[in-house]
Order: C-alpha cells, then structure tokens, then sequence
C-alpha cells in the first residue's frame, strides 16, 4: 500500500479536526475526541503498513551511511495525585554496500505517587547481508526487560541472538517468497532471577502474491523453537484498493505457544482508509 493513500485517510482526519476542532480544550472534550481519532488512525495506518516489505524483491536500495529517528516523550502531574511518565524511542539504520543494519529502541518508564509502575525496554538488531538478488544472510538480536518483574510468574528478560541464511524461492513482479532460518541462543530470566538458557532454532517465510492492480495477498510466518516450548505467528492478510482515496485490509492472526494453558490465540482484524 503506498504511502500516498495513507497520507489521503490522514488528510480525511485532518480535515474533520480542523478549527474550531483543535481550537477546544480539555474541558469541552474536543480535544479528547480529537486525541482518540489519532489512536485510531495510528492503529489502521499501523495495520496497513503490516503488508509492507522493503525487501520483498531484492537488496533495498536504501540510502548509504547512517539514517534514523527519535522521540521523547514526558508528563508529570502534581496535585490531588503525583505521577510522572518517560517513553523514548529510537530508529537507525546504516546502510554499506550489501550490508544493512537495523536498530531499533523503546524505553517506558512510569511513577504514580512515588512508585514505579512501569519499567520497560526493548530492544532489536537486525543485519543482513545481500550476496545477490536471490541469496543473503541475516542476523538478528532482540532484548525485552520488565524491571518490575518479581515473581516466578513474570518474565524479567526475554533475549534472543541468532543467524542464518535467506532465499528468495520466487522473485516475480506478481509473485515473491523467501525463506530464512537459523540457530541461535534464548535467554529467559523470571522475576526470582532464575534463568535458563538454551538452543532456539528460528524460520520465517515471506509471501507475496498480486492478484491484480488493486488487490493483493501476504502471508507471513515465524517459528521458534527450544525446548522450553514451540512457538508460532502466522499473519494472513489480503489488501484491497478500491480507489485512490480508499484502501481497505483484512487479517487473520494466530499465535501458538505450546507452553500456554490454551496454545492458539486468534485475531481477525478489519482496516479502512478513505478520504474525501
């Protein structure tokens, strides 16, 4: 889905929170109206962009050096009740020749009336490494803490490292897939700060396939496996445009993890985007 028509349901919005809209305050409402809408814009442009894949076809030709983006954000409250709030983010990429390299960072953070009730990061490398069109090698490394994790219950870290190759299997105008799969090392540590390490065995496919100009299909699969359990996303999802000012996206998520009382979690999910 381009860029463009999700920029046209953007203009749409705007168009609906023009003044007196942003003119209102907290008090009236209508700057809360206008804050939920943005939710809901995030949330579809969010799902939208699920079926975009920069390296579907080949090597993405990205701009060379270092590229990225960041954000803070702040509040703190004072009055009948004290709270405070941290999130930062953080994107960057460093492109070389056949080599990309991805980086991306989340912190948040939160108080309320001096205690913590938030502390989280998370973190995620990803290289790749183009041989040709059809032939690359991947490595990836994800970190995710939960600083206030204290019981056995809780995950305090969940970090993974791992490598491998990648094939592109078809590489049509109409038609891509590619596979990957590799080794790595799963860290786990609860909220006791009993951890386990072990072997995980990563694989993911990537499919594509356009059915015409206005319609087409992905399917993305991931697997990861130790013995601690086996898990598995699978994200099916087919986007339609029906003109230049609407798009919509139908998706079906499924979550495995064998080590859940109930395994299987399933998520149908609908997003429009229309302007006018």
């Amino acid at each position: 889905m381009t860029q463009n028509l999700r920029l046209a349901g953007a203009s749409a919005i705007a168009m609906l929170l023009a003044a007196p809209v942003f003119a209102q305050g907290e008090l009236i409402g209508t700057k809360a109206l206008n804050d939920r809408i943005d939710d809901v814009e995030e949330a579809v442009n969010d799902d939208l962009a699920r079926a975009e894949d920069a390296a579907r076809f080949g090597n993405p030709e990205f701009r060379q050096g270092l590229t990225g983006s960041a954000s803070l954000g702040y509040s703190g409250k004072t009055g009948n009740n004290e709270s405070q709030e941290l999130t930062v983010g953080a994107r960057m990429r460093y492109a070389s020749g056949p080599w990309v390299h991805n980086i991306g960072v989340a912190l948040d953070f939160a108080e309320d009336d001096n205690s913590k009730t938030k502390e989280d990061t998370f973190a995620v490398y990803d290289a790749n490494y183009y041989f040709n069109d059809n032939l690359y090698a991947f490595a990836l490394g994800r970190v995710e803490t939960d600083g206030l994790a204290n019981v056995a219950t809780d995950t305090k870290t969940d970090a993974f490292l791992g490598f491998g190759p990648g094939y592109r299997v078809i590489n049509t105008p109409e038609m891509s897939w590619r596979v990957q799969a590799g080794i790595g090392v799963s860290y786990l540590k609860d909220g006791l700060d009993q951890s386990t390490t072990e072997t995980g065995y990563i694989a993911s496919s990537r499919f594509f396939y356009k059915f015409n100009e206005n319609i087409f299909a992905t399917n993305d699969t991931d697997v990861l496996y130790s013995d601690t359990a086996l898990r598995v996303n699978n994200d099916l999802g087919v986007n339609f445009k029906m003109s230049d000012r609407m798009a919509t996206r139908v998706s079906y998520l499924t979550e495995y993890n064998e080590a859940r009382a109930i395994r299987t979690d399933n998520k149908l999910g609908v997003s429009l985007v229309m302007g006018f």
